[in-house]
């Protein structure tokens, strides 16, 4: 590829690829993230000096994610970047067998030969914080829970965290031996923290685990580490968009930017793929859209499914917001990665009758599998709509979907009104039929 950018970053899924993308883009860098790795002429055309490249590795098994790895280092590593992010959901919900932060760090540091592998713990933005290694969250309760102890991530569906120290999480998963920088040192050698950090270095320590409790945290962390890595061997950094956050100076996360001008109007369509109760919550609460409830028949049957998809596409065409759901509690009968795809047929047969100028999508797996089923190259940033939830416009080779905007959000982040919000954004019209008149069809 042969093309040198100062940052590269691999997101575990869409929705936090989008994220990085966001923070990086409204620190000043000309970034683009991308679905397939770029070539030296796409990276030298835009003048980028980072890159990001989405994968699905969160859903998938361990050695499925080191075999994709494996393929994926050699060309990471012809672009010569300084930083290499491995970009992984800030509640760290992975396992042994699925979505293995271990497999894919593993490799990444068998083709990259880092002067560092750094682990940074929390995300303060979005109240993910490391304390003693422990990592912690906050649930829909509004109360901060150790992560083994979350009302949700406890019970996740396919990769439940029973463990918050993250030293024990992350060497079940062949990540071992991470040393520890608890939050008092890192306050204590507020200063001093480099040099530290470069006495340890050649002491041979070359796997740590920061601490971050909040934003200070992450400024002394981020102006620590990025002055390691000058001999010509890149640090490899895990963790969530605080990695971005800590490498951007004074960048203020929670910051939303102003909408873009001169968009198309129009309405838009979201559907909601993840069943958690923050989703859910959203979809309750969102007024300017006309809620349509996916049934399981509606994905099992391919006459029901093209009627589903035929209702929603003729709102859509009446000017009407649409968001298709799923109900939190029903039993569709299939896997989260089988669920995800029927998902994106779904939206695909929705678009072939319909298109518009917005899609959302609520659900990392899902946001993952649509965004390749409908075709887009890559994403560039275009404005921050909600705390670790961003605006993004698509590069496609199908005319009707370029430029198309997408909104990509996991299940646990954003607030109640993030669906209207980015119906606003959108500048879409206000529904004609009272909210208090719509029911969720069958």
């Amino acid at each position: 590829m042969g093309a040198g950018v100062d940052y590269v970053f691999v997101g575990d899924d869409f929705t936090g690829a989008s994220d990085t993308l966001a923070t990086l883009a409204r620190a000043g860098r000309c970034v683009r993230l991308f679905l397939d790795p770029p070539d030296a002429t796409a990276i030298a055309e835009e003048g980028l000096d980072a890159v990001g490249l989405a994968t699905e590795f969160r859903a998938l098994p361990a050695e499925a994610i080191a075999a994709q790895m494996d393929v994926l280092a050699p060309l990471l590593k012809a672009l010569s970047p300084r930083i290499v992010h491995y970009k992984v959901c800030s509640t760290f919900d992975s396992s042994p067998e699925t979505g293995s932060i271990g497999a894919a760090a593993a490799v990444l540091e068998r083709h990259l030969d880092p002067a560092l592998l750094a682990v940074l713990g929390g995300q303060p933005s979005l109240e993910r914080y490391c304390a003693f290694g422990n990592l912690f969250a906050r649930g829909p309760d509004g109360q901060i829970h150790r992560i083994d102890r979350h009302p949700v991530m406890r019970n996740h569906p396919i990769t439940p965290m029973a463990e918050a120290d993250l030293r024990i999480h992350l060497a079940r998963q062949g990540l071992e031996d991470l040393l520890l920088l608890a939050w008092p040192e890192i306050e204590e050698r507020r200063t001093t923290l480099k040099t530290h950090i470069d006495e340890l270095m050649r002491a041979g320590k070359k796997r740590m685990l920061f601490d971050v409790c909040d934003q200070g945290h992450l400024k002394t962390i981020g102006a620590a580490l990025g002055g390691c890595g000058r001999d010509g061997r890149p640090l490899l950094i895990v963790g969530a968009s605080s990695v971005a956050e800590a490498l951007s100076g004074d960048l203020q996360p929670s910051g939303v930017a102003a909408p873009a001008q001169g968009r198309t109007e129009g309405p838009c369509l979201v559907l909601a793929g993840s069943r958690s109760q923050v989703t859910a919550a959203q979809v309750k609460a969102a007024r300017r859209f006309r809620p349509m409830l996916i049934q399981p028949r509606h994905l099992a049957d391919e006459t029901a499914a093209g009627a589903f998809a035929a209702s929603c596409a003729a709102a859509l065409a009446a000017g009407e917001n649409v968001l298709a759901h799923l109900a939190p509690t029903e039993d569709y009968r299939c896997s989260g990665a089988k669920l995800s795809c029927k998902l994106a047929n779904l939206v695909a047969a929705i678009l072939d009758r319909q298109a518009v100028c917005a899609l959302g999508v609520a659900g990392g797996d899902t946001s993952s599998i649509i965004v390749r089923r409908l075709g887009f190259r890559s994403l560039a940033f275009e404005e921050q709509l909600d705390a670790g939830v961003a605006i993004c416009s698509a590069a496609s080779d199908m005319p009707k979907r370029d430029g198309m905007r997408l909104m990509l959000k996991g299940g646990q982040v954003g607030s109640n009104a993030v669906f209207d919000r980015f119906a606003s954004a959108m500048n879409t019209k206000s529904p004609t039929t009272p909210p208090g008149l719509w029911h969720h069809r069958p």
